[in-house]
């Protein structure tokens, strides 16, 4: 192996031969003389963002010859891993949300649509992973599976992402070409049922596919779970600015400004270390989030998602009316929410589902870990913290509430005084 620094921040391998996938011997179209391992020789970029430190002298030095090593370290690789996937999926994604088409859509048993897109954003994700991180034991908890694409009337959709996920690949060095059966089954790699032993990855290939297919907000979502903990979470938000959220950002037709400049943000966190954003096809977010708490909140945004039938708008209404909230809400599809409340876009980020609905602990893993970094409070309505470490379910007491501290705890009186009907 040889290593080149291309920059004081840039570490680019040559070279690594990968074994990954072990029984998917028949995964690529590129001769194989045997049965064996499917082998991989990606050439990947690793970033290494610098933290500086200023001693009691005042003269700076990184956290690499500080005692800050050891704890900058954890999780790192973890992170580099987690944001290439994120942004190779992105890519993915805002290619497919301009030219969806009829057909390229299928609606699940709870009438939820899914896309061409989920399914090879998934596939991405679990190919990416896995290339990265070739000596850890690959666990992911993810949304979607091949079932219906195995059909014999699914196979031109099977196809066709099958197509769009080689078209990614291509532009990756060294990067395979992968057959129909292999994207199915790294679809299938997101089965795992999670829970409080070991390491798991969650994902939300697309969280809000109502929002990717209105052409409004979406997020691709990676979170990571050790021992029953959230650890580390990286949000991709294609259509959101770098700048602070207007109502009109959350409207349809914002899919259209993609590519523009300002437009695609990264968030990232590590438990313990920190929340931060930068630009989504930038280098290593390096813009550090820290809320900052408040007792007036007549002034206060609060943000709900786009759909109704996503949260009882009307009970959060009540719940803003209550606590003197004039503003209206801002209304975002997708975990985007938590990555905008995290850079204090708006104050408070209230979801509180119709009776009947069960929360999936990869709506919420990769966003909540981000927020909570920044400073803010989560929890079910009753107060108690979210159990994002038990299985693929996350059960709760009626809805969720993301607020700074003391916004949150006004928000539970709130909630006490005006119970659900």
């Amino acid at each position: 192996m040889s290593v080149t620094v291309l920059a004081a921040n840039r570490v680019t391998l040559r070279g690594l031969r990968l074994a990954i996938c072990k029984g998917f011997n028949y995964a690529c179209h590129i001769p194989l003389q045997s049965k064996r391992s499917l082998c991989l020789r990606p050439h990947q970029a690793i970033y290494e963002p610098k933290v500086w430190i200023t001693t009691a002298s005042g003269s700076p030095q990184t956290a690499q010859a500080s005692a800050a090593e050891n704890m900058s370290n954890t999780y790192r690789h973890e992170l580099q891993a987690a944001c290439a996937a994120v942004r190779l999926a992105a890519r993915l994604c805002t290619k497919v949300q301009l030219q969806l088409k009829a057909g390229e859509k299928q609606d699940k048993s709870d009438d939820s649509p899914v896309t061409i897109a989920d399914y090879g954003s998934q596939a991405l994700v679990a190919y990416s992973l896995q290339s990265s991180l070739p000596s850890m034991q690959f666990s992911m908890v993810a949304e979607e599976d091949s079932a219906d694409l195995r059909s014999q009337d699914s196979q031109a959709m099977a196809d066709r992402i099958t197509d769009e996920v080689n078209s990614i690949l291509r532009q990756e060095d060294g990067a395979p070409q992968l057959s129909k059966q292999v994207v199915l089954d790294l679809i299938d790699q997101g089965a795992s049922q999670g829970g409080p032993q070991g390491r798991h990855w969650v994902l939300d290939p697309i969280d809000g596919t109502r929002g990717f297919v209105g052409l409004r907000q979406y997020a691709i979502c990676l979170g990571l779970l050790d021992q029953g903990q959230v650890v580390l979470g990286v949000l991709g938000c294609p259509n959101l600015p770098q700048q602070p959220i207007q109502e009109e950002d959350g409207a349809a037709g914002v899919a259209e400004r993609v590519g523009t400049e300002g437009i695609g943000c990264l968030f990232t966190a590590i438990k313990g270390q920190g929340a931060f954003v930068g630009a989504l096809n930038g280098g290593p977010p390096s813009s550090r989030l820290q809320l900052q708490d408040r007792s007036d909140f007549s002034q206060a945004r609060f943000m709900e998602s786009y759909e109704s039938k996503h949260s009882d708008q009307s009970f959060t209404s009540k719940l803003a009316k209550e606590l003197g909230v004039t503003a209206p809400p801002l209304r975002l599809d997708s975990q985007a929410k938590y990555g905008a409340l995290a850079r204090g876009d708006a104050a408070i980020l209230l979801r509180f589902p119709h009776k009947g609905y069960r929360e999936k602990i990869w709506d919420h893993a990769a966003g909540v870990v981000i927020v909570q970094e920044a400073g803010a409070v989560t929890t079910d309505a009753s107060g108690a913290p979210l159990e994002l470490g038990q299985s693929r379910w996350l059960d709760i007491d009626r809805g969720i509430v993301t607020a700074t501290p003391k916004v949150h705890a006004a928000i539970l009186k709130a909630i006490s005084k005006n119970s659900q009907d």
